[in-house]
């Protein structure tokens, strides 16, 4: 055969390969194209009085960790419960051959991807308007009956238009109801009143084969008690009915220092032991940071001015013990004598005492205050790779001494807490997870990545700081538990249920048996369950 022979053999073949590839590649995306189109349109055949979006759903993908974006092929905006039961029904009816899942999206406000759900349904919790909030005043037990997607400071003005009030609270308030009860709702009120999951007496739950059930401890109470805290992998809350109280109308709110952390954590101890105590009891860490006394004036007033101008922080770990008394006007001289004389038993540096005066409103929504000031600056739709842990009270110095003593070298990225709770406050019969003692302390590194840089406020830094930190109670067997968790295995999330596991997967069988719902947290495979 000629060298020309060999050129056009040569030339032939290679054309009939890439005919050949391009035939096969147009073949797959066509077939790609009809397996993701026949899902939408299979979708659009359900009866809703809502309706899906299946474009411009950029804002399902995005949540306020920032750092996962998974974009779902449809967006439900339900007006009834109904929508959101015959989306999940079509959902489970379309068996275990379809990968389709479905997540509930609140307020967005999840740090992990936790509520969204890839090339699957998100269900725009914002949008159910039903059923409206109901206000039941009699029999001295009042309470309000609420959607899942209502958020907890709507809740709270409508209560106080009753002189009522949600008992439990997070520290921020624009969150769904349903985002906060799937996880457990703490904040400094936790250690009298428990979390939000403990001041619930019936939810309105769509299972994962759309069914809707209603659940209390006295109906249906295997499902209520694995709805609380579950994660959102048993059913989507689409009622809740949360316990009120009388509201108070001030707060007396006050911030104390202390330098060391034995010191800070009795004190702590003995003021959520105590009967008579503060309605509120949070603790803030401050490693190496400039001027914090200073920067506290422009919101509270220091009772020993000169000292305190004095005081310097930086160089220093330090602990912000932080207070809160509730009081109505016309018993203003009672609740001084009775915050002096709970303020006598602590042993804080007295020339660091600051107090101020603001209405309750003013105080619960502390936190929407701040996020306005950072969505002027811009510095509020960034990443904010956020870690909460449970640490046993027996394990809280050894892990403060390494965390606070050798792991941060300062706390410039964000807020760090640190407080007790009392877990008598909290059923054992709800899927949350907690540490193996009465008494433990909830740690949360609320950091904030700069997305621009590559020095210490970076993602990449923060997530390696979050990573020795896991490492380290690891390492030193401290029986942590992670709060809001989040793990990339399965066999992860066996070792954080641990004895628990098993009821954690039987009841998912009992209620999602396909593996449908909240895919985000990356526990199930849809479709397969490891029995």
């Amino acid at each position: 055969m000629s060298f020309r022979s060999v050129n056009i053999f040569l030339h032939t073949n290679l054309l009939f390969t890439r005919s050949f590839m391009i035939m096969l590649l147009s073949f797959i995306a066509i077939q790609l194209n009809l397996c993701f189109s026949n899902i939408p349109s299979s979708l659009t055949t359900i009866n809703v009085n809502g309706h899906f979006s299946f474009t411009n759903n950029e804002l399902a993908a995005k949540d306020y960790g920032n750092q996962y974006h998974f974009l779902p092929l449809a967006v439900l905006h339900p007006k009834s419960v109904s929508d959101i039961a015959k989306t999940v029904r079509h959902v489970w009816e379309l068996g275990p051959s379809s990968e389709l899942t479905v997540a509930a999206r609140g307020h967005g406000h999840s740090i992990q991807g936790q509520a969204q759900a890839h090339h699957g349904v998100v269900i725009n919790m914002a949008s159910l308007k039903s059923p409206k909030m109901h206000f039941h005043l009699g029999d001295g037990l009042p309470f309000v009956d609420v959607s899942g997607g209502e958020l907890w400071i709507n809740i709270l003005h409508e209560s106080l238009k009753y002189g009522l009030t949600p008992k439990s609270w997070t520290d921020y308030l624009h969150l769904s109801v349903g985002g906060t009860l799937s996880n457990a709702g703490i904040s400094g009120q936790a250690f009298r009143h428990g979390p939000q999951i403990s001041n619930v007496h019936q939810l309105e739950v769509v299972t994962g084969k759309g069914e809707v059930v209603t659940c209390s401890e006295q109906q249906n109470a295997d499902l209520f008690s694995a709805v609380l805290g579950g994660l959102g992998q048993y059913g989507i809350i689409t009622r809740a009915r949360i316990s009120l109280e009388p509201a108070s109308q001030m707060v007396k709110w006050i911030r104390v220092v202390y330098s060391d952390f034995s010191t800070f954590t009795r004190d702590q101890e003995h003021l959520i032991s105590s009967e008579n105590t503060f309605d509120y009891i949070e603790g803030l860490v401050l490693v190496n940071r400039t001027g914090v006394l200073n920067n506290w004036r422009s919101s509270f007033n220091p009772k020993y001015d000169e000292q305190a101008s004095r005081f310097r922080s930086e160089g220093r770990t330090l602990f912000c013990l932080e207070l809160a008394k509730y009081f109505n006007p016309d018993n203003i001289v009672e609740i001084n004598e009775e915050i002096e004389s709970l303020l006598s038993e602590l042993k804080y540096i007295p020339s660091t005492l600051f107090m101020t005066e603001v209405t309750y409103v003013e105080f619960l929504d502390r936190v929407h205050t701040a996020e306005i000031k950072l969505q002027e600056k811009g510095l509020w739709d960034v990443p904010h790779p956020w870690l909460n842990l449970l640490v046993p009270r027996s394990k809280i110095h050894k892990f403060a001494d390494e965390v606070f003593g050798n792991i941060l070298v300062d706390t410039s990225n964000g807020p760090v807490l640190v407080y007790p709770v009392n877990k008598s406050k909290w059923s054992n019969m709800t899927s949350a997870v907690l540490p193996e003692e009465d008494i433990f302390y909830l740690v949360a590194f609320l950091s904030q990545a700069n997305p621009l840089s590559t020095g210490k406020d970076s993602l990449e830094h923060i997530l390696s700081l979050n990573k020795r930190i896991l490492d380290f109670c690891e390492e030193a067997q401290l029986g942590v538990k992670q709060y809001l968790a989040h793990y990339a295995t399965q066999d992860e999330w066996r070792a954080h249920f641990g004895q628990r596991w098993e009821t954690f997967q039987r009841r998912k069988m009992a209620y999602d048996p396909l593996a449908i719902l909240a895919p985000g947290h990356r526990i199930f495979q849809k479709g397969v369950l490891d029995l």
